[in-house]
This record gives C-alpha cells, structure tokens and sequence, in this order.
C-alpha cells in the first residue's frame, strides 16, 4: 500500500506541472486531482488497517480558514478532513490543503491520522452553531450600503436585500454536525462529522450506527 500512496503523489505532482504549464484544462484537473487525493487518502487509511479489514464507507468534507495576518488577495488555506469506517474503527484523516500545493498526505501538508474503535465512542451527539460569521458579514454588507446609498441609488437597496439575506441565513440556518466523543477521555479532537446531508456522510453515519449497535448488543 505505501508504494500505491506514492505512486499517487507522484501522479498528483505531475498534475499540478501540467497544469501550469498549460497542459490540462481547469476543469479536467480539478475533477482529476480530487479523485487522486481522495484514492491518496484511502491508500494512507490502508497502510493502518489491519489484516481482513476493509474500508465500508467514506466521507470527505472541507473547513475554509481565513487569517487576518494574511493578504486578502490570496486564497485561504483549507483543512480536508477524511472520514473512512470499516468493520471495527473508524479512521480520521486531516491535512491541510495550500493553494498551488500538491496535496501529499504527509507530514508536508500536515497530514495527522486518527483512529477511534467503535467500543471506544460513547455515543452520536447532534451539534449546532449559528453562523456568526455569515450573519456578520451580511450586517457589514448593509452596513456598507446604508453608508454609501448616496452614491449607489440603484445597487444600494440590493446590496441591503443582499445583506439581510446573509443575517437571516446565518441566524436561523445553523451549521449542523454529529459529534463522536470517545468513553476513554483522549487528548484528541473529538471526531465530528459535518456535511452530514450528503449522501456519503448519511452513509458513513448508518455505518458507525451499526459499530455502536453490535458494541451494545455484546
């Protein structure tokens, strides 16, 4: 399996020089890279997996970071974080993603593996959290609009529909995720699983259930 993960990043490196040397289109390498860093990921999750045991589901999502120490005009880092279950455990994969860099699920991209047994979680909690940001960025938006409606007669009032949009999107559309705290009280961050409307997350969720059930029931 290490020598398929490097093979990937291998893959994944040439990509990125066809890339920018203007050989691929946009579209054809973002669809590419994804598939590749997704089977990248798989292959490291494999590496720790022991003998007969093999991966049921899997869930991938993206955390956004925005730094005020950082230029406005750069894109920000993202944290990618891959969830695989399988029969008995269930593998955390985090890196974290920089514009213009290959991903490498190593220690280049900070790349930390975790693994919780499925006795070891005390249950699925439900999470929620107003959208502060989303609700503040939509106050500055009218704020923005209310100072300047002199000069924009026409845009104005749409640039303060706009806003309110946001607040009430914020407010009253919370972000939502499952939480899986462990029963042995680890250092780690518990593991969470967001996204949890798509296909994949319902899927890797009716997985851990099925962990929790057999773990009950023995």
């Amino acid at each position: 399996m290490r020598h398929q993960a490097d093979e990937l990043r291998r893959e994944i490196r040439e990509l990125f020089q066809r890339r920018a040397a203007g050989d691929v289109s946009a579209r054809t390498f973002e669809r590419t890279v994804t598939e590749a860093s997704v089977a990248l990921g798989r292959a490291v999750v494999a590496e720790g997996m022991a003998e007969g045991e093999s991966i049921l589901a899997e869930h991938h999502f993206v955390h956004s970071h925005f730094k005020l120490t950082g230029s406005v005009l750069q894109e920000p880092s993202q944290a990618a974080v891959s969830l695989f279950a399988t029969e008995r455990r269930l593998f955390r994969l985090r890196s974290t993603l920089l514009p213009g860099r290959p991903p490498s699920c190593d220690a280049a991209d900070e790349t930390a593996l975790d693994v919780v047994a499925y006795a070891s979680i005390a249950g699925i909690v439900p999470r929620k959290q107003v959208r502060w940001g989303e609700a503040g960025g939509g106050l500055a938006i009218v704020a923005v609009a209310l100072l300047l409606r002199g000069t924009l007669a026409i845009t104005g009032p749409l640039l303060v529909l706009l806003g309110i949009g946001g607040v009430l999107h914020g407010l009253l559309l919370p972000t939502r995720w499952i939480e899986l705290p462990s029963s042995e009280g680890q250092g780690e961050p518990p593991f969470e699983i967001h996204a949890i409307r798509r296909k994949s997350g319902r899927g890797l969720l009716a997985v851990v259930r099925g962990g929790l059930g057999r773990k009950e029931a023995a």
